[in-house]
């Protein structure tokens, strides 16, 4: 005799092997979540700790992050980090992102007239990370790439995020500064001269680009390299993006209200504006 399922066994059938694979997927994001909160790669015993699962059970999710390009592991140090497709996630993610589309189209006239290399950057994780970037034909090297986190301390970008990103974040102001305690302890074992030395001077600094609208390096993150970023700020007075400018000082005007600050600044503003941010 041929038994049929009623419609709610056989409904519950079809969803069985679905929850299933959503819960392992779930689970498996525990690891990925992890890292993308880490400052640096994981060993195995840790990631597997802090995700709260066994190492050997963690070890079965790596493996196959490893084969789709998720997570990579180190030969020397054993340790795993995030591997490239997520980072293709993420920006892919964070392009999508209607104020950095709209950030996008205007690069080229401004290119036209600051004549330097532009980019665009968000606040991510670990830091502002870069996330579109246009070369001037007035070329100057630079070894960064998308996706990179810039230091808040000795570049453009990162002064600028350090400096306007706003009291009402309650989480990313208390990640901020935790960010730029480690950053000053790191530059003070360097001897890095040409950055604050403490605290106090920290604030001065970003002050200084309270005053002026902009964060301003030069010749702090790269040699013969200046750069401006100028913050873009939502309808609820957020920055979310910064606009970024540099160049080789041969030919970029690093003036506070010079020929690159000035329409950077303006660009800006304007976007901020479209956003429906209004200025105090």
């Amino acid at each position: 005799m041929t038994s049929k399922l009623s419609p709610t066994m056989k409904e519950q059938n079809d969803t069985e092997p679905q929850r299933a694979g959503i819960q392992s997927v779930e689970v498996g994001f525990g690891l990925l979540d992890v890292l993308s909160n880490a400052g640096s790669a994981l060993m195995l015993r840790d990631l597997a700790f802090q995700a709260d699962m066994s190492a050997a059970k963690a070890h079965r999710y790596l493996v196959s992050f490893q084969r789709l390009g998720l997570v990579v592991q180190d030969a020397g140090t054993t340790r795993y980090d995030l591997g490239p497709a997520a980072l293709k996630l993420g920006l892919a993610s964070l392009s999508r992102i209607d104020a950095v589309k709209l950030a996008r189209e205007r690069l080229s006239p401004l290119m036209s007239e600051i004549g330097q290399t532009l980019a665009l950057a968000v606040w991510g994780n670990q830091g502002p990370c870069m996330v579109h970037w246009e070369e001037s034909p007035q070329t100057v090297t630079v070894n960064l790439r998308l996706g990179d986190v810039m230091p808040l301390l000795s570049s453009a970008t990162g002064l600028c995020f350090a400096a306007f990103m706003g009291t009402r974040q309650v989480a990313v102001n208390t990640r901020l500064k935790g960010l730029l305690k480690d950053e000053l302890t790191r530059a003070q074992k360097l001897g890095r001269n040409d950055l604050p030395a403490n605290m106090a001077e920290v604030s001065a600094l970003l002050d200084e680009a309270r005053k002026h609208g902009v964060g301003r390096v030069v010749n702090t993150l790269l040699p013969g390299v200046g750069g401006f970023c100028a913050p873009v700020f939502d309808a609820d007075g957020h920055m979310v993006l910064g606009m970024v400018a540099l160049g080789s000082l041969s030919t970029f005007d690093a003036d506070w209200r010079g020929a690159v600050a000035t329409p950077l600044k303006a660009a800006a503003r304007q976007l901020s504006s479209d956003l429906g941010y209004i200025a105090a």
